[in-house]
């Protein structure tokens, strides 16, 4: 994975918040991101549908909802500024996180 590629995918605030909700959370169902990010989910499906093609992360099908990874063959550089990214600013997923821990996903 090219610099250029990886820092384009990024390059959104909803792909963004994603990502960084995968490095705190090793697995997440759509319907988890709707919750975390109040957006619908052909909106949400339309961001990881973009992220899976940046091969940035891995879905895996169960009965009708997705769940996705962080991609296992994701580069170590491209990991460790998610990471670091993650760890380095705790504000920009506050809202997220709350709305994650509040909602408990029943529809999954």
């Amino acid at each position: 994975m090219s610099p250029l590629a990886f820092y384009k995918c990024l390059a959104d605030d909803t792909r963004l918040k994603a990502l960084l909700l995968l490095v705190s959370h090793s697995e997440l169902c759509v319907c988890d991101f709707t919750d975390a990010l109040q957006l619908s989910q052909p909106k949400i499906s339309r961001h990881l549908a973009d992220l899976r093609k940046c091969d940035l992360v891995l879905g895996e099908r169960r009965g009708k909802w997705v769940y996705y990874q962080l991609h296992p063959a994701l580069p170590d550089w491209a990991r460790q500024v998610l990471t670091l990214t993650h760890d380095n600013n705790p504000d920009y997923l506050t809202e997220a996180q709350s709305n994650l821990a509040a909602a408990s996903c029943a529809t999954c």
